[in-house]
């Protein structure tokens, strides 16, 4: 029998607690090379914390992370391992997470300069391509400050991106936008899905959902409740919960 495909992302059994309150409760999810994977689900469902902890931003406290063959389990205590791990994945922030005193250049240029320990000269030419990717070449030498939210969410794009991660971790990328500058990081996001690379994205957008994922996953309550294509799991889901939480969303 033929080997199955190795997945690019596997996470497994991971549970997280935080004092008494049960944040993760099992959490399976296997992603493939190349799959757009769009968690939905309610607030306090566990998706960021699930999110955070595949890059050890939140360390698990059962289970085990693996990107492309590395596995890490979630009690590791080796920093090496952990930077290891986490040079696979980049993450996309909520808030951006730009540094105030850097341009966008500088900002996208920080991690092949620091991490990569590339020379600048190289990391501004690659960070500068980066930006054209995402719309901003034009923009490269100005401050977050004077950009928009939205700019500077593609600035988060292109600072992921020129790293050339395995994995790219979404975490609501276009939650703390004007309802206005939502749709311009959507399609900067569309964009990036259609290189191939592999996108684990946490978002309240279900449109954009329909249109961009391969996969749709819904959580509660810390498991995954439907997993599917965003035909089976948004416009025909099983079960009463993932019916009413789409219902209200709908509304």
């Amino acid at each position: 029998m033929a080997n199955e495909k190795t997945p690019m992302l596997s996470i497994k059994n991971i549970y997280k607690h935080f004092g008494d309150n049960n944040v993760l409760n099992g959490v399976n999810i296997d992603v493939d090379k190349g799959e757009v994977v769009v968690i939905l689900g309610p607030s306090g469902s566990g998706k960021t914390t699930m999110l955070r902890c595949i890059n050890f931003l939140e360390h698990a406290n059962e289970g085990s992370i693996t990107v492309n063959d590395y596995t890490v389990d979630a009690k590791e205590k080796s920093e090496r391992k952990i930077c290891t791990l986490r040079r696979k994945t980049a993450m996309v922030f909520q808030q951006y997470n730009l540094f105030r005193n850097k341009t966008a250049v500088e900002n996208v240029m920080e991690g092949l300069v620091t991490v990569k320990k590339m020379d600048r000269r190289v990391a501004r030419e690659k960070s500068e391509q980066a930006l054209y990717n995402v719309g901003l070449l034009e923009k490269a030498d100005f401050y977050p400050s004077q950009l928009s939210g939205g700019q500077q969410q593609r600035v988060g794009i292109a600072r992921a991106l020129v790293m050339q991660p395995d994995v790219i971790l979404f975490d609501e990328p276009t939650s703390a936008l004007d309802p206005e500058l939502v749709g311009e990081v959507l399609e900067c996001i569309k964009k990036v899905a259609k290189t191939g690379i592999t996108m684990l994205i946490v978002t309240h957008e279900i449109a954009f959902a329909k249109e961009a994922a391969t996969r749709v996953i819904f959580m509660e309550g810390g498991i995954v409740v439907e997993d599917g294509s965003p035909e089976e799991v948004i416009d025909n889901p099983k079960t009463k919960r993932t019916q009413e939480f789409l219902a209200r969303i709908n509304a």
